[in-house]
């Protein structure tokens, strides 16, 4: 049964943008080629908030992506880069990826907040339902 994983990162300052979108670019194409991938897709939305949604053939193969470089080695930095971090995961019937308002609705319904150096007074409050009000409606892909 295929696998989701949706992620939500708020880049805390314009100073972490670059390294951060290095990353990103490496991760995103490293996802896209990697064994089990079904899909991926990338957004940004209002700020400097970045969303992901990948679809796996299974949660093992989402785990070798994740500690496999370049992700491995990016996972760290967003500790100090991003002052917000959430994540859902689920299973589902179909290999097609969901689109942003259900990746949204899940979020803010079963999502969990990822740990982060300098959180924003949203993460420190435990809040995902700020999530479904920050998101623009462009779509990267």
């Amino acid at each position: 049964m295929p696998f989701v994983a949706v992620t939500r990162l708020h880049v805390r300052s314009f100073r972490f943008l670059l390294p951060f979108a290095w990353h990103t670019w490496r991760s995103f194409r490293q996802a896209k080629q990697a064994a089990g991938s079904l899909g991926v897709r990338l957004r940004i939305a209002e700020g400097l908030a970045y969303w992901t949604v990948t679809a796996w053939q299974d949660e093992s193969a989402m785990n070798a992506f994740r500690i496999t470089r370049p992700h491995r080695d990016a996972m760290p930095r967003l500790l100090e880069w991003c002052d917000e971090a959430s994540l859902v995961h689920w299973n589902q019937e179909s290999a097609e990826l969901p689109d942003w308002e259900t990746a949204e609705r899940r979020m803010a319904e079963s999502g969990r907040l990822s740990k982060v150096n300098h959180p924003s007074a949203d993460q420190r409050a435990g809040r995902l339902d700020f999530i479904r009000r920050k998101a623009a409606p462009t779509d990267g892909g």
